[in-house]
């Protein structure tokens, strides 16, 4: 169970993983190795997965964001294996989920254009059988982030 320290500690990381342990206790009120060792605690707990860089989409000419409803009559361990292979191998899809409803995967893809997506969708239809795929491009982002609410912990 996390108290309001830890919280306040996963508050700070989410904002930026590179802030100094000892700005980090300032600001949780604890001194520099309790702070230190709950860190250490949250990351071995699994708490924190890992530390990362968020990197410009638009600066790496990647800045359109495409969403790929999937659709399929294969609902077998072999056939889903081999998707998720297909699906890791493609750099562009960087988002993969297997969803309830009407779309049975949904996939975040990024390209500069459209004909850059075409390539994977070809890609795609080419070395896995789907049986719809729906694609909508975004038009704007309105809210990303990568915070998780903490409130539920």
């Amino acid at each position: 169970m996390l108290d309001k320290f830890d919280k306040h500690i996963l508050e700070i990381l989410q904002n930026d993983a590179t802030s100094p342990i000892q700005d980090i206790a300032d600001r949780v009120g604890l001194s520099s190795t309790p702070c230190w060792r709950r860190i250490q605690r949250l990351e071995q707990d699994g708490y924190i997965e890992k530390r990362v860089a968020l990197l410009s989409p638009e600066k790496l000419n990647v800045g359109v964001t495409v969403f790929v409803a999937i659709k399929t009559n294969q609902h077998n361990k072999q056939w889903y294996s081999q998707f998720s292979a297909v699906v890791e191998a493609i750099p562009q899809i960087v988002e993969f989920y297997r969803m309830s409803g009407d779309t049975d995967y949904l996939l975040r893809v990024v390209v500069p254009d459209i004909k850059s997506f075409d390539r994977v969708y070809q890609r795609l239809i080419s070395e896995i059988e789907l049986t719809d795929v729906s694609s909508s491009f975004a038009m704007e982002q309105i809210k990303f982030t990568t915070r998780l609410p903490l409130d539920y912990a």
